[in-house]
């Protein structure tokens, strides 16, 4: 049964791209085994990719936007992979294959239900992106897997990365609504409490092989968010889709 508290009020929905709406760690392990075509058989590339992710995150974590400066997604996870490549002592790749793996993040494949799941709930409510990803990277990813927003924002935009707040108000404003018309949905805890915390509605999205199949993801429900769906199916039914 839909939630009609929650759909009352609701005009859009703001989606994370990497991890809640694209599977970026298959899609990224088999781009490198491609890439590498056998080259570095010593690398497990399932670790690789994680670690490359969480050496991602440790990169915006301590990225000060408060001065105007910017540095952007593509640069921090190719700044990233050469250092891991570094430390697995790669010397094969050339730098055409390095920035050929990088721009990895940029042909990520959609999750089995996302597309079926945004055709339902485009019927009812405006649909944009709130990734951290640069513009580029989120305009090149979603033409590539078919993904049809309403519209696209990124923190480039507000000069921030997520969970900045100026993130959620800055495409709270370029969609002309209040931040209680909105829900963000995202596979990432901190990204919906940061939105909650500014008056957002939140839709919690489990995606357990986020991180690969052997790896734990934090998918268990939680009270606070007011909705918990198992995709993007599951989160249309809820809202009445």
């Amino acid at each position: 049964m839909p939630d009609a508290t929650v759909c009352g009020s609701m005009e859009a929905l703001l989606f994370d791209v990497q991890g809640t709406a694209t599977d970026f760690h298959s899609t990224v392990c088999r781009e490198a085994v491609r890439i590498t075509a056998g080259r570095c058989p010593h690398i497990d590339w399932a670790d690789f990719v994680n670690r490359w992710r969480a050496e991602y995150f440790t990169v915006l974590d301590a990225t000060d936007t408060t001065q105007g400066q910017w540095t952007t997604v593509h640069s921090v996870y190719r700044d990233a992979l050469d250092r891991l490549l570094e430390e697995e002592g790669v010397t094969v790749l050339s730098d055409a294959e390095r920035e050929d793996l990088a721009l990895a993040w940029q042909r990520l494949e959609p999750w089995p239900d996302v597309i079926p799941g945004l055709d339902r709930l485009r019927a009812r409510f405006t649909l944009a992106t709130l990734s951290n990803a640069d513009v580029s990277a989120v305009v090149n990813l979603s033409k590539r897997a078919g993904l049809r927003w309403d519209a696209i924002f990124t923190a480039e935009m507000a000069g921030a990365f997520k969970p900045d707040p100026a993130a959620y108000r800055t495409a709270a404003a370029y969609l002309g609504l209040a931040p209680s018309e909105i829900m963000m949905v995202a596979s990432h805890k901190y990204d919906l409490r940061a939105a909650a915390s500014l008056g957002f509605a939140t839709a919690f999205v489990a995606r357990p092989r986020e991180y690969g199949p052997d790896a734990a993801a934090d998918v268990a429900p939680e009270p606070s968010f007011d909705v918990n769906a198992r995709d993007f199916l599951d989160l249309a039914a809820r809202l009445g889709c």
